[in-house]
């Protein structure tokens, strides 16, 4: 998979894919990531990529033209899937669209920042809007990198034990059951005896059960009949 994202703000992508799973991820060829500086694309030599809003009011916009050109450039070297802009009027990123995103080729990935970007870029180039919770950021820069962690981990041979991402939270429509690792007892606290017990029939069972109640008890509104 190959992950092109746009930016004013490129310094603040660099740590989360220069380490742990997303790292490997890369170091295995199985995922690029490419952060490209807007600001390649300004409308003139200081830079310049964000204006004043029409019809008055408080914030900068980025500029149609910057963006337009960079998603034209890019788009010479690669036929994007994906157009995604992130922004917290977008649909709400989920494990059932992070499982889609996870199939693709090809994303270009666009970071909002000051009041937004100008809305012709979103109705002639995005082809997806992604929120990652009904809060505002500074930027889009943070949210970028939750979304290709999200998918990143999914593509095949990124997780050592590929059957892990199989049970996480929100797969199934469940949350993960809890977790337990040694020692056995701690401060009087034990694993629950099911877990030593060697029964795998019996420990999966109990894990779902788990997994159902604790849905119930966290997150009712994501539990189906």
């Amino acid at each position: 998979m190959h992950v092109d994202i746009l930016t004013v703000l490129p310094e603040l992508l660099q740590s989360p894919f220069e380490h742990s799973i997303m790292k490997r991820a890369q170091e295995k060829g199985l995922l690029k990531v490419q952060v490209h500086q807007l600001r390649k694309w300004a409308v003139n030599e200081y830079g310049m990529v964000d204006d004043y809003q029409y019809g008055g009011g408080a914030g900068m916009v980025i500029m149609c033209e910057p963006l337009a050109k960079a998603i034209e450039e890019l788009s010479k070297d690669r036929k994007y899937d994906e157009i995604i802009y992130m922004t917290p009027d977008g649909e709400r990123l989920n494990q059932k669209i992070a499982n889609g995103l996870s199939l693709k080729e090809n994303i270009l990935i666009i970071c909002g920042h000051y009041k937004g970007i100008d809305d012709r870029i979103r109705e002639h180039y995005v082809t997806r809007e992604i929120s990652i919770g009904d809060y505002v950021l500074s930027g889009g820069e943070l949210a970028a990198a939750v979304v290709v962690d999200t998918i990143g981990r999914l593509i095949p041979g990124v997780l050592n034990d590929e059957t892990s991402a199989l049970f996480d939270s929100f797969q199934d429509d469940l949350l993960a059951p809890p977790v337990y690792t040694r020692p056995v007892e701690y401060k009087g606290w034990k694993v629950p005896d099911i877990l030593m017990s060697g029964d795998h029939k019996k420990i999966a069972d109990w894990r779902h059960e788990q997994s159902i109640n604790r849905t119930k008890e966290r997150r009712p509104d994501i539990l189906k009949d």
